[in-house]
């Protein structure tokens, strides 16, 4: 049994620490970056943070800017998920439609090809890193 995904703004509220940090940007920095007024700025966001306030839709797409990653990063309900967007989103969308083609051809293969084909995938990437 899977556990139940946390709460949306829980959700929405960590991915956007994460991506805070990730991109070294103050809480101050990405509210003025959507548009806040440079006083209110850190307290939204900081409200954003904590999931004492909830964002629309709107604003969702308008923090997405500001931080340079695409809105479906900000509501993927797991770490590889929200991992597997940000890889894509730093790919041409030429890439990005070659990619998911190949993700679909991989679900589908049966499970001893799969984890075939991983453990190439993982021999090559640990090779590249040598």
């Amino acid at each position: 049994m899977t556990a139940a995904p946390s709460a949306p703004r829980a959700i929405v509220a960590a991915r956007l620490r994460q991506a805070r940090e990730l991109r070294g940007l103050s809480q101050r920095e990405v509210g003025v970056r959507m548009g806040l007024d440079k006083d209110t700025a850190s307290a939204r966001i900081s409200r954003y943070e904590s999931g004492s306030m909830s964002i629309s839709l709107e604003a969702l797409f308008k923090l997405a800017e500001a931080l340079e990653v695409p809105p479906a990063y900000l509501v993927a309900t797991t770490p590889s998920m929200s991992e597997a967007i940000l890889a894509l989103s730093m790919e041409s969308v030429s890439q990005q439609s070659h990619l998911a083609d190949m993700l679909n051809a991989l679900v589908k293969l049966p499970t001893q090809e799969r984890e075939a084909f991983a453990k190439l995938l993982e021999g090559k990437s640990t090779a590249a890193a040598e």
